[in-house]
């Protein structure tokens, strides 16, 4: 047994050595990196992995009518490396060989079945195992196919005490050298998936200063400035033609093809409207016959990603190549960071927009509610978010929208509380996103209440305990919210935190009607209740921090206050 054992570790040796050579050519490195692998790259792929098993035979030994060899170690190695396709016919072609080279031979129909589910069984760990345990998965799954083998050598090979006999002389050598094999093999062309990584992380980098280059575009979005963007995009990622379309039409499109695709052509094209109905990225190499220009179809390669907003598809970013398989996994990975980039900043823009409005006269009662500092503050922290996490920028946005819009709708009047709590909720997110775990909250809300209070009465109060509470001194980080069902017509709202506490002369100022600009959204506050409800708010100092409370009344649509207010 020591002889045989050493026989197949010098075989194993020629295995390892040829994916050494493997791992180093860059024809082979690129298609192991290549996100779907074309039929070219697959048939190469399975004949030199195929080749590798009838290599692993060749150089075997005869052992009492069987060959002891590592032909399985370069048909699971093929399936782990290259997928099932890849796995399935590399052992196809060993197994072939195998059979043909010793036909009728005592084990040749058994390690010929057991080859083909080696690969099979590759192609799994491929699809469902990450690239760091590959190479222990690789082991037990070498360990697998030559027990595998050796039962099925035990059930089909006759007569039954040679196949014994076989098994006994074979089992422990096989089953290490193939195991170990595998995985040496493995954990040397590692470092291909590990390349693949590190592209996709550059990628991800130029996408950011790509995002960069375009973001003075997106704040007056049309067609012209999204036409700067298209070449924009082309240019850096080298791309034939870069464009960009809503739902129904196209907004923009700057390189090959240009002279049929203009601004305001209606989409055409199957594979976009794919990508909208179903919210995936797709990757064409023209094997759908789609022809992406009218004419001459001079554009054979184009990856198309959605484009989003409020998680719900807008448009879609394509780029297109002029050579057939031109998308690798870094080219994916690329166009997936800048749609989800230039979704942020279609986002961004709105909220652009938004700001605009907030110098309009219409809305001068939400300038006096909101502090300009917050504007900013927010817009800087949605623009550094967009540099380093997306989609963590996309959702302030959706807080950021939902806290503005709110403000625009409920700068007077009378809303439903839970209306009115939605506008806390965002600008809680809001502050969270800037100052992270320094705040936390709490809401204490008793069911079926419906009452409708004043608009903007409760995010001021949560607004001065986390301006003036939590983050002035870093004491304290809990807020809480409690609204309370006193009967059917009245609710107890208070709104406490744990805080340095309010300043007594504070109170008393409040109290007075004084203004003062630190406290002049708990002022306004005070006096709008006190004007509808003949009581303001009640203010209390705790042995840490404050609790603000008052009644809600419930008024009646023709009583006079009500009037006075809405008015």
């Amino acid at each position: 047994m020591g002889q045989l054992l050493k026989h197949l570790m010098n075989n194993s040796g020629y295995i390892i050595l040829i994916a050494f050579f493997i791992s180093r050519s860059e024809i082979f490195r690129k298609m192991l990196q290549k996100e779907k692998l074309s039929k070219f790259d697959i048939m190469i792929l399975s004949l030199l992995f195929g080749g590798t098993g009838v290599l692993g035979t060749y150089i075997g030994i005869d052992v009492k009518g069987a060959i002891v060899n590592t032909r399985n170690i370069g048909i699971v190695v093929g399936g782990i490396l290259g997928g099932p396709i890849v796995g399935v016919l590399a052992g196809i072609l060993a197994a072939t060989h195998r059979i043909l080279i010793d036909i009728g031979g005592i084990t040749s129909f058994p390690c010929s079945v057991a080859t083909i589910l080696g690969g099979v069984l590759g192609g799994i760990i491929h699809k469902k195992v990450n690239i760091e345990d590959r190479w222990i998965y690789g082991f037990f799954a070498g360990v697998f196919t030559e027990n595998l083998s050796m039962i099925l050598i035990l059930l089909i090979a006759k007569p039954f005490y040679l196949a014994i006999l076989i098994v006994k002389s074979v089992y422990v050598p096989m089953v290490f050298i193939n195991g170990v094999g595998i995985s040496i093999t493995i954990l040397m062309t590692e470092h291909l998936f590990e390349a693949r990584e590190q592209a996709a992380a550059k990628q991800y980098k130029l996408s950011l200063e790509i995002a960069n280059k375009t973001l003075p575009y997106f704040r007056e979005i049309n067609k012209n400035s999204l036409n700067k963007v298209c070449k924009i995009i082309m240019k850096s990622i080298k791309a034939d033609a870069v464009s960009i379309t809503d739902r129904n039409y196209i907004l923009a499109y700057a390189g090959l093809g240009e002279n049929y695709y203009n601004s305001g052509q209606s989409i055409t094209t199957e594979i976009t409207k794919r990508v909208i109905e179903e919210d995936n990225i797709l990757v064409t190499n023209n094997k759908l016959g789609i022809k992406l220009v009218n004419t001459d179809n001079l554009l054979k390669s184009a990856i198309i990603a959605p484009l989003k907003e409020n998680e719900k598809v807008i448009g879609t970013l394509k780029i297109f190549y002029k050579d057939e398989n031109a998308i690798t996994f870094k080219d994916r990975a690329l166009v997936e960071g800048l749609s989800q980039l230039i979704s942020t900043q279609f986002e961004i823009s709105r909220v652009e927009k938004l700001k605009k409005m907030a110098n309009e006269a219409e809305i001068k009662a939400l300038q006096a509610q909101i502090n300009p500092h917050f504007l900013f503050n927010t817009l800087n922290a949605i623009a550094s978010l967009t540099r380093i996490d997306a989609n963590k920028a996309r959702e302030l946005i959706v807080d950021f929208s939902t806290y503005l819009r709110l403000n625009l709708e409920n700068n007077k009047g009378m809303v439903d509380v839970y209306k009115e709590l939605e506008q806390v909720k965002s600008y809680v997110k809001i502050e969270q996103a800037r100052f992270k775990d320094k705040i936390d909250i709490v809401y204490d809300i008793d069911e079926n209440i419906e009452m409708k209070i004043p608009s903007l009465i409760i995010q001021p109060l949560v607004e001065n305990s986390i301006k003036h509470g939590i983050l002035k001194h870093n004491v304290g980080s809990l807020i809480k919210v409690v609204i309370e069902n006193k009967s059917e017509d009245k609710l107890k709202i208070v709104v406490e935190d744990d805080g340095v506490g309010i300043p007594r002369e504070i109170i008393k100022k409040i109290k007075s009607g004084k203004e003062s600009d630190k406290e002049i959204g708990l002022l306004n506050v005070h006096n709008r209740l006190k004007l509808m409800y003949g009581q303001g708010l009640k203010i209390e100092r705790k042995r840490q921090g404050t609790r603000i409370s008052f009644y809600i009344y419930k008024l009646d649509v023709g009583s006079d206050m009500f009037e006075m207010y809405n008015n």
